[in-house]
């Protein structure tokens, strides 16, 4: 007998409009046939517990949660993954018989994509910001075997907690730095990241308060930021001569990590790749 009930899946996010995730969800689905939909929902901080309440509702199968949500989604669940307790903050959320369980793909999403350019074994790694995504990349990469980690945020409280928790956890050595006007970024880094919200779009030209010329030839120089893939960040770092990591592979790893939760299927990455760069219009 034929279904109309297609299973439901979004995210919650303020602003949606700029998050092009639904793009590479849905050409996933489509392609591993699929009767599932993936839908960006705008959701400001104090619409939170309707949204999920409205999720369970409607049966959804799950949902992610981005900016400004990953910490405060914590408050709404039932269970927290193992990996999503020790970064603690949350973007995916699988919904079974009204129970909340929360995940975090970040930090996964991001390794592997690193991985097609360098290798986080032994890296000398600077991330900017302390948010849900810097938690969720300095765990992951710490243990993938980063040898030292640095935190660089604005308040130094977060930074602080944040470069704690990550040393007292893992095997790599963290520390926290403040982020002065024009930061250089320290000798030897091998591996630069920025997991702040700056260069999102509609502020694409926003750009991260650091000395380019600190940039060195042979760096990784990363950005959480997939639309625009090419931030001011990125370009600044290229022209540097530095190795330009985009947000896009993230975005597509973290993805069917995603869908493989919600629905059980593994997704082709194929497929989402070129989905997600033809809703950019790049090539």
């Amino acid at each position: 007998m034929t279904s109309f009930l297609s299973g439901l899946t979004g995210s919650f996010s303020l602003s949606a409009a700029e998050n092009p995730t639904v793009a590479i969800m849905e050409a996933g689905y489509r392609a591993n046939n699929l009767d599932v939909r993936y839908i960006n929902c705008d959701v400001a901080p104090e619409k939170l517990a309707d949204a999920v309440a409205g999720a369970i509702a409607m049966g959804w199968l799950g949902f992610n949660c981005s900016l400004p949500h990953k910490e405060a989604i914590l408050a709404y669940l039932d269970v927290l993954a193992p990996s999503a307790q020790l970064i603690g903050a949350v973007n995916t959320v699988v919904i079974e018989d009204g129970r909340l369980t929360g995940e975090n793909t970040d930090g996964k999403g991001f390794v592997e994509s690193l991985t097609t350019v360098g290798d986080p074994q032994g890296a000398n790694t600077v991330i900017f910001g302390a948010g849900g995504a810097a938690r969720a990349i300095a765990i992951e990469l710490a243990l993938a075997g980063a040898h030292t980690i640095t935190i660089v945020n604005r308040s130094p409280e977060r930074g602080e907690k944040l470069a704690d928790h990550v040393d007292s956890s893992t095997d790599a050595a963290c520390s926290f730095a403040p982020w002065t006007p024009g930061y250089s970024i320290p000798e030897g880094s091998s591996l630069v990241i920025n997991a702040t919200s700056l260069g999102f779009y509609p502020n694409h030209e926003d750009t991260l308060d650091v000395d380019v010329s600190s940039f060195l030839p042979g760096m990784i120089v990363a950005d959480v930021v997939a639309n625009p893939p090419m931030t001011r960040w990125l370009r600044a770092a290229e022209s540097a001569g530095c190795i330009p990591l985009t947000g896009i592979g993230m975005l597509v790893n973290q993805a069917r990590v995603n869908a493989k939760l919600w629905t059980g299927e593994t997704l082709d990455a194929e497929v989402m790749h070129r989905a997600l760069t033809e809703a950019l219009g790049i090539s």
